[in-house]
């Protein structure tokens, strides 16, 4: 059985099926275009934490309990869970995820672990090697701008190119053969993204930063599975925003594709760049993660879209490479999402 296709693809034998998604929020997403979509918002940020990253973890942990009462499952029905976040070691999964007690397999692609989680979950269905997984991810505006930046009291000025850290967390089971009536999506290929650097250094402008990588995916994508953008609904991206989605769709156009129909923006979507101050727009692993859960999984059930490409994109820096003066590399993983 060979489920690879082309340089960097896989397109699963075996059917592989988001069996149900949930998404919470803090109260700057609530007040958002998006805001009435997700299962939960918060009262306020700190989710009845002490600390920014306690609520983070507790963002993940009940992300987890309300996909799965959603689908009718309990912990023990989960081969595997698999899992990130932004902060030093994973730590929002590793304190959120503990008292659930599945084997836990480690994410980490930045922003992009949305898309990660999900094509590692879907192999391992599609491959035999698991009944029902679990993929997670999650982000906090605060305990981000804690780790990568300043503290809040500091009080910083942020520039126009600057996005929003997403408050927020999207959880999803997968689940193989015989769940089709459960099912509000089918995955039917990955495109797994490689590293891009272009030397851009400015952590301010991490949609300039990722836009390389998704352009680099999406071509790579076209050139393993035969296709062009026509093939989608919408193309996806998770954490471009307003810059990095002009700096996309001129590299795109250079290489002779037109995204401008079908391309659409997590962190475009989520906020309103009118009303809410959030400069360039949303990013953070919980961007793309909670809008799939709120928003792309809604329109792929109701028909209203029947094939879209989900492709969240990672800034790969740390708090140490940008304090050193080293570039900021991306990267982006692309998955295929049919309605059933």
């Amino acid at each position: 059985m060979n489920q690879k296709l082309g340089r960097a693809s896989i397109r699963p034998e075996r059917p592989v099926f988001i069996l149900a998604g949930a998404s919470i929020v803090g109260t700057k997403e609530g007040q958002g275009p998006l805001g009435l979509l997700f299962d939960k918002v918060g009262d306020d940020d700190m989710f009845g934490c002490r600390t920014w990253e306690e609520a983070e973890s507790t963002l993940q942990k009940e992300a987890v309990g309300m996909a799965l009462e959603k689908a009718g499952l309990s912990p023990e029905d989960i081969s595997f869970v698999f899992a990130g976040d932004l902060l030093g070691q994973s730590m929002a999964t590793s304190f959120g995820l503990s008292s659930y007690q599945i084997p836990l397999l480690g994410m980490y692609g930045a922003c992009s672990t949305c898309g990660e989680s999900l094509s590692v979950g879907a192999m391992a269905v599609a491959g035999g090697f698991a009944d029902k997984v679990v993929c997670v991810t999650s982000s906090h505006f605060a305990s981000a701008e804690k780790e990568f930046r300043f503290p809040l009291e500091y009080g910083n000025q942020r520039p126009l190119s600057a996005s929003w850290t997403v408050t927020g967390s999207g959880a999803f089971v997968l689940g193989g053969e015989g769940n089709e009536k459960k099912a509000r999506a089918r995955i039917t290929g990955v495109t797994v993204g490689r590293i891009v650097d272009y030397g851009l250094k400015d952590s301010m402008n991490m949609g300039a930063c990722m836009a390389p990588a998704a352009a680099s995916t999406l071509e790579q994508h076209f050139g393993d599975f035969g296709c062009g953008p026509e093939e989608y609904d919408r193309i996806i991206t998770g954490d471009l925003g307003k810059v990095g989605q002009r700096v996309l769709l001129d590299l795109l156009s250079r290489k002779g594709y037109d995204l401008s129909g079908q391309h659409m923006d997590c962190g475009i979507e989520i906020f309103d760049g009118e009303t809410q101050d959030t400069h360039a727009g949303g990013s953070g692993c919980g961007c793309s993660a909670v809008t799939l859960a709120a928003y792309i999984l809604r329109q792929l059930q109701e028909k209203n879209w029947k094939k879209v490409l989900f492709m969240p994109t990672g800034a790969l820096l740390s708090k140490t490479s940008f304090n050193e003066g080293m570039s900021v590399p991306g990267i982006a993983h692309a998955v295929v999402l049919e309605s059933v």
